[in-house]
This record gives C-alpha cells, sequence and structure tokens, in this order.
C-alpha cells in the first residue's frame, strides 16, 4: 500500500442520521441533507457524492495528463458517473461507471488522456480492485 509523505489537505465531514440525516465539512462549505437512494426524502445520497467528487478529481487527472502532452483539455469537458449501490453475496456492494466526454478531441489522444487520468486519480486508485469499474470515451 502507498504512503502518503505529504498531507495536501484533509477534508473534515461531520455526518449524523446516516443515509437519512445530514452531512456539514468542518469549513461550512458543504451542508447537505441525505437520504436513501429512491426514497422520499429529498436529500442527496453518499452514492451521488462518491460520483460528484470522482468525476471532478478525474477531470483534473485529465488536465494533468493533457498539460503533460502538452494540449489544453476542451472547454466543455465533463465526466458523468454512475455508481451502482446493490447487493450480492456476502451483502452490500458499489461498482461504477464513467464516461468521459473530451469534444474535438482525436479520439486516440482522448483514450490515452482517459487512461492516464484512471492510472493518477486518487479516486480511481482508491477503487481499483476493491469495486468493478468501467471508463468509457463518450
Amino acid at each position: 500500500m502507498a504512503q502518503i509523505e505529504n498531507v495536501l489537505y484533509t477534508g473534515k465531514t461531520h455526518t449524523t442520521g446516516g443515509r437519512d440525516g445530514e452531512s456539514r465539512s468542518s469549513d461550512d462549505r458543504l451542508n447537505v441533507k441525505l437520504s436513501s437512494p429512491g426514497g422520499p426524502g429529498t436529500g442527496t445520497n453518499p452514492e451521488q457524492l462518491l460520483g460528484a467528487g470522482w468525476s471532478a478529481c478525474f477531470i483534473g487527472a485529465m488536465g494533468l495528463a493533457a498539460r503533460e502532452r502538452k494540449i489544453a483539455l476542451p472547454k466543455d469537458t465533463a465526466v458523468d458517473a454512475e455508481i451502482d449501490l446493490g447487493t450480492g453475496d456476502g451483502g452490500y456492494f458499489l461498482q461504477a461507471r464513467l464516461t468521459a466526454s473530451l469534444p474535438g478531441l482525436d479520439p486516440e489522444v482522448a483514450h490515452e488522456l482517459i487512461q492516464s487520468a484512471h492510472r493518477t486519480c486518487p479516486y480511481s486508485k482508491a477503487t481499483r480492485g476493491n469495486i468493478d469499474v468501467e471508463i468509457h470515451l463518450a
């Protein structure tokens, strides 16, 4: 397991009530109501939060890969994340699909950026070997 040598940032949150509660960051920039997926609540859920964080990080990793190749990401670069919560033998599990849109880039270059991002994105590293993940180009 890789060890962090220099902590760049620590996100701190306080959550109460589980899936039907709320979560707030220590700096008050995040304050969300939570609700169970598909339930009657009006809040978001952990799967949506994972998708939002992972897709934002993935775009950053694609930007790093693009800069290393001395090219610019398209301004309308986007990543759609789908995080599935399901059951199987042994309980609850997650699986994920990320679909990157890099309009105007040569598909071969876009695939290279996506693969590089999947190798370097901390969320991709954290999930690698732990959940099923598919990465696609739109």
